[in-house]
């Protein structure tokens, strides 16, 4: 939040949470397998939305994770502070090579999400 003052945040406009998981080559069936537990966790996290797992076409081992949630902190102090994190992580992280890039999204056009202003 250093680099925007989201308004989108404060007021509970829908987050895009976008993580690319590269699944590490031939456990892309355990991890599906694995991605069904830890599912439920996230989904009893209060601000959740919804999410959806993706698989990539042309890399089968390349996976798009989008979890909509109604503030940016139901993600970052919310689900990542809560006992069942350390589960997903210990369920999923292992899966992963590299370790993903999480970035968090507002919708364009709307107004809400803005470039801080610079300080001197």
């Amino acid at each position: 939040m250093d680099k925007y003052r989201c308004i989108a945040c404060l007021w509970g406009t829908m987050i895009l949470e976008v993580a690319i998981l590269d699944v590490k080559p031939g456990q892309e069936v355990a991890f599906e397998s694995d991605f069904a537990k830890p599912s439920a966790y996230i989904s009893a996290v209060d601000g959740y939305r919804s999410h959806e797992l993706q698989r990539c076409i042309e890399r089968p081992n390349h996976d798009l994770l989008l979890v909509r949630w109604r503030t940016l902190a139901a993600h970052t102090e919310g689900f990542r502070k809560l006992p069942q994190y350390l589960e997903w992580k210990r369920l999923l992280h292992h899966h992963y090579d590299p370790f993903p890039t999480v970035e968090h999204y507002v919708k364009v056009g709307d107004g809400l999400c803005q470039p801080a202003q610079q300080t001197s």
